[in-house]
């Protein structure tokens, strides 16, 4: 059965959890050396003269194995200096059947700094009903996230310190396209993720001929990787940015211990 985690790359495709909580223990116990200051990179701001989408909507389908297993649609639009990015998970055919997902997700990035505005979550997987807003306060320095579980009837608010300025996990794909895509070298920025920070380096590995539903796009190439968090030692992720002015993402890879998932895209809409 697809889980809904395998569905929705949105986190994942940056899908980063600050290392931890085993070399904490260690530390507080005094087992093993302590672990080296973790140095954030400053986040760079947008090319100058790079053009976000007025209006946008790219569909993919999502497939694993041999089927397809759900849709998912980003839908982007500026406001002012915001570029809102909105995305939605849905799966289809057999999978809603098995494990029904219906997820949607909100962020947004100042088209000028590059700073993320916030990030939301609304997700129902299976009998699971979850919500999640994260603001930030880049004056203050802290993150406040407020998550709800709408079966059990619970709250959590909770709060962490972050740099200047961020990056989040669904942004963060519109965010590398608005920076220089070179063969052999990385585009790395700090993301707030899980209350924490990391960094995630992506590296732009070569330049492809792509095939998809919506056409036939030439490429580039770019991989997320990270020193910690959980995708470290359990897969790799690849998204194929079209390769000329605007780094349209046409597809996404992931491939885990458990089976290859990929988006495919379906069409390009100025809506």
């Amino acid at each position: 059965m697809l889980k809904a985690r395998t569905l929705i790359l949105f986190p994942a495709l940056v899908a980063l959890a600050a290392c931890g909580a085993a070399n904490a223990r260690a530390q507080i116990l005094g087992l093993g050396k302590p672990a080296a200051p973790v140095v954030i990179p400053t986040l760079q701001a947008p090319e100058p003269g790079y053009v976000f989408p007025a209006k946008q909507t790219l569909t993919f389908s999502v497939d694993w194995r041999v089927f397809t297993a759900g849709t998912a649609v980003f839908h982007l639009e500026q406001n002012g200096t915001q570029e809102k990015v909105t995305a939605t998970a849905d799966t289809v055919g057999n999978t809603n059947m098995l494990f029904p997902v219906v997820d949607k997700f909100e962020a947004g990035l100042d088209t000028k700094t590059g700073c993320s505005t916030g990030f939301s979550k609304q997700l129902q997987e299976g009998r699971r009903k979850v919500t999640s807003d994260l603001t930030f306060n880049y004056g203050q320095g802290k993150q406040y996230e407020t998550s709800k579980n709408l079966v059990k009837g619970t709250s959590a608010n909770r709060q962490a310190s972050i740099p200047a300025c961020v990056q989040d996990s669904l942004s963060a794909i519109f965010y590398v396209a608005s920076r220089p895509l070179v063969v052999g070298q990385t585009v790395g920025f700090p993301l707030a993720d899980s209350m924490r920070t990391v960094t995630v380096n992506m590296k732009v590995e070569g330049k492809e001929e792509i095939k998809t539903p919506a056409g036939t796009f030439q490429t580039i190439r770019v991989q997320p990787t990270a020193e910690e968090g959980v995708v470290k030692n359990r897969g790799n992720i690849w998204i194929w940015y079209t390769d000329d002015a605007r780094h349209m993402p046409v597809q996404i890879r992931a491939r885990l211990f458990w089976g290859t998932i990929t988006f495919h895209l379906q069409s390009v809409e100025a809506k």
